[in-house]
């Protein structure tokens, strides 16, 4: 990321940065073969914070046919902390640390990125890393303005590149099995769907003003580029809250909240078990609980909206205190703060990071023992969500959470937002995704970008 805040065009900022950068041509990961030097795939990890780091070193550093060439990061001593233990690793002074992610992009050596920034920073690197042609790696939620999402899926189909959704639920066992279970008819038609998770009271705590925030100017620490930090979001004086993870998490100019950085994970695995990647409900309708005006954080704290596809079949999207008494009631399904509940004729399945329980006719089944139709259509596997992206970077098939999944799945928690924010029921139409007959509803959908940080200046 940049120290200047001054306009300049991805084009122009390339031009003087390729000329700057001594970076080494290789093979592109089109032509891979063995785990030779030259066939490695190459990544960079833009945001390495303690998620960004995580993400790198769990998903991508341990494999052998990868070699990391950049670190970047918007506090010096997370990139420099980041290069030095891979360069560690790997013996030799590999990975770079880098302020600007615009230099990582310019790298013609550098096949693939991974992207874990806070939230409103999501969709604007990705559009600038799909308009440098380099397959990526987002955390999710997908971002702030699904109008910002509308362009990434034009620059990822324009320059064909691979996208890989953060959300890693896909790639794990149990939530696999719920889909196959719930895809193959075992529990019968579906009539209703539960999701929920974790809501901003889970993490009042963390703030060093409790609940929401403190809201009192202070200096911005030496380590930090705050003006690029805030990015194309609106300029506020920095405070101690503002700039952490929970700040990030739970302050609207940034995201929208756990209704979309938590409510991602359950939302995808119901919009996978009813094969809907393409699609989305139709209609929100739901209640919800906002801080008082003046909090620093400001994102929707709690919420219960029902979300119903075209078909009739409803999801009731749940905060975790809301999910409570409600999943409680459920036999010999343990609660846990976060899971989602398929609803059939013939009994449920439900699923969440502990397990996958199942019942049929109002009997307790093993999810795990049942045995599989030889008939059945299994869904897509996969046990690790980076290394999935890896290999469908060598074989350019799709993955097991292309873009198209990321947005349709955030389309719900943006309207369910914005039902609760206007107070009143949201119509849909996920072919044309557009809301119905409530303009000032359908201009949440948008928000203005801060100069220079414009998806036109990163993509020009």
């Amino acid at each position: 990321m940049t120290h200047s805040p001054h306009t300049v065009t991805r084009r122009t900022f390339l031009t003087g940065a390729a000329a700057a950068l001594a970076a080494p041509m290789v093979v592109r990961s089109s032509a891979f073969g063995a785990n030779a030097p030259s066939n490695r795939i190459h990544m960079a990890a833009i945001g390495v914070g303690g998620r960004g780091s995580g993400n790198n070193w769990n998903y991508f550093v341990k494999y052998d046919d990868v070699r990391y060439l950049a670190a970047c990061d918007l506090r010096k001593s997370r990139r420099e902390a980041f290069a030095a233990k891979v360069n560690k690793k790997y013996g030799s002074e590999v990975c770079r640390a880098y302020a600007d992610f615009r230099e990582v992009l310019a790298r013609q050596d550098v096949d693939g990125v991974v992207v874990s920034t806070p939230d409103h920073w999501h969709v604007p690197i990705a559009c600038a890393a799909a308009a440098a042609k380099k397959d990526m790696y987002v955390e999710k939620p997908l971002g702030v303005a699904m109008t910002w999402a509308w362009k990434l899926r034009n620059l990822v189909k324009k320059n064909g590149v691979l996208f890989q959704y953060g959300t890693q639920q896909r790639s794990g066992g149990g939530f696999r099995r719920a889909v196959h279970l719930v895809r193959n008819g075992y529990v019968g038609q579906i009539q209703r769907i539960e999701a929920w998770c974790p809501d901003m009271s889970s993490q009042f705590n963390n703030a060093h003003v409790k609940p929401y925030g403190s809201t009192e100017p202070a200096d911005v620490p030496a380590d930090l580029n705050y003006d690029t930090w805030l990015g194309p979001a609106p300029k506020k004086p920095y405070t101690v809250d503002r700039c952490t993870c929970f700040g990030a998490y739970h302050i609207y100019d940034y995201a929208l909240g756990f209704i979309a950085g938590w409510g991602a994970h359950p939302l995808d695995i119901a919009q996978w078990g009813m094969d809907a990647d393409n699609t989305g409900p139709v209609k929100y309708e739901g209640t919800g609980k906002i801080p008082p005006k003046g909090s620093l954080w400001d994102s929707i704290e709690s919420w219960d909206v029902t979300c119903t596809y075209a078909g009739g079949v409803p999801i009731r999207l749940m905060g975790h205190r809301v999910a409570e008494p409600v999943v409680k009631t459920m036999v010999k399904r343990p609660w846990r703060g976060h899971g989602t509940t398929f609803f059939g004729t013939e009994g449920w399945v439900s699923v969440d990071r502990g397990g996958c329980y199942m019942n049929v006719k109002g009997e307790s089944v093993n999810a795990y023992k049942l045995e599989m139709k030889a008939s059945d259509t299994p869904p897509y596997e996969s046990n690790c969500q980076g290394r999935n992206l890896l290999d469908c970077m060598k074989t350019r098939k799709p993955t097991i959470n292309p873009l198209e999944s990321a947005i349709r799945s955030d389309t719900i928690s943006h309207l369910s937002d914005i039902c609760i924010r206007t107070g009143r029921p949201i119509r849909w139409d996920p072919k044309k995704e557009q809301i119905l007959g409530d303009a000032e509803a359908a201009k949440m959908l948008d928000r203005p970008m801060r100069a220079p940080w414009t998806i036109a200046n990163l993509t020009a």
